[in-house]
């Protein structure tokens, strides 16, 4: 082969990789990954399997993990081998920059209804990490009001309106404001950016915002609530729903959340809605573990 020939070939291969490159959105790669309906539908497809308690009919990484409760298991184990049904409730966190399709669910297992706190990790159209947190009852939960979660919020699946939409940096550092305010006991002193009218669920009880149940009505001004000292409370970003503005936290709130006769510590997958720099809503489910448990990721 002559190199004039040679050459010729390497510009119509060149020529050929920046027309493809053209035939893309400016800074998309042609394998642009899973988009909200892609996220949405692992979501559906895993949901589907569970209840069929069948998970060869999902698409898996041949290096998936699972975790349940913190602890690793086979897919296939735990809930799966219960859950039969869906209930109405389900609040979807679609993170498309980070791969990420995360839930809060209630779902029927032996015939009662359950909590379900979800999240996978999507890698190559693979379920590449699958991390559950289930809640049963009060024991589990410090209270159950499952009977309030009979369909998601208006709120958390309302868009953010025009000229409020809010950076993935801000969502996250005015999510976070919430922990920081636990940390030192007090929204107000930590300057946690609520809106007058934040309301706060947890395992479906109304505990802060208009019509609150915790010691009314003092528990109405989310802000100004009296709330513990956890000083020893941690959090990671699960999910960053920019589109609507919603960021899930896991929070493991430490020693100063002790309940229970065996003193567990509470663990929380709770999300925050962001817009027009302040948190106009916070829902979580949360579970007792044994204290410094860790989350298993």
């Amino acid at each position: 082969m002559t190199t004039t020939t040679t050459g010729l070939r390497v510009l119509a291969c060149a020529a050929l990789a920046l027309l493809a490159a053209c035939a893309s959105p400016a800074g998309v790669r042609r394998d642009a990954g899973c988009d909200r309906a892609c996220l949405k539908g692992q979501i559906d497809h895993y949901l589907a399997a569970m209840t069929a308690h069948d998970p060869r009919r999902l698409r898996l990484d041949p290096k998936v993990r699972f975790t349940e409760d913190t602890a690793q298991m086979p897919l296939g184990q735990g809930l799966w081998q219960t859950a039969t049904a869906l209930r109405g409730f389900r609040q979807d966190y679609l993170d498309v920059r980070a791969g990420v399709a995360a839930s809060h669910v209630v779902v029927e297992a032996g015939g009662k209804r359950v909590m379900l706190a979800l999240r996978l990790k999507v890698e190559h159209g693979r379920l590449r990490e699958i991390e559950t947190m289930t809640v049963h009852d009060a024991h589990e939960g410090m209270f159950f009001e499952v009977d309030s979660l009979k369909a998601a919020s208006p709120e958390m699946a309302k868009v953010p309106p025009d000229g409020q939409r809010e950076t993935r940096e801000s969502l996250i550092r005015i999510a976070t404001g919430y922990p920081a305010g636990l940390k030192i006991g007090s929204f107000l002193k930590a300057d946690t950016q609520l809106a007058a009218d934040a309301y706060r669920f947890e395992n479906g009880r109304r505990m802060a915002g208009p019509g609150c149940s915790f010691q009314p009505p003092s528990c109405e001004n989310m802000k100004a609530q009296r709330i513990p000292t956890l000083s020893g409370i941690t959090y990671r970003v699960v999910a960053v729903d920019e589109e609507l503005g919603l960021v899930l936290l896991r929070l493991d709130f430490g020693p100063g959340s002790l309940f229970g006769p065996d003193d567990r510590w509470l663990h929380a997958w709770e999300a925050f809605k962001v817009y027009g720099g302040q948190i106009h809503a916070a829902e979580a489910f949360m579970r007792g573990m044994p204290a410094h448990t860790p989350s298993g990721w």
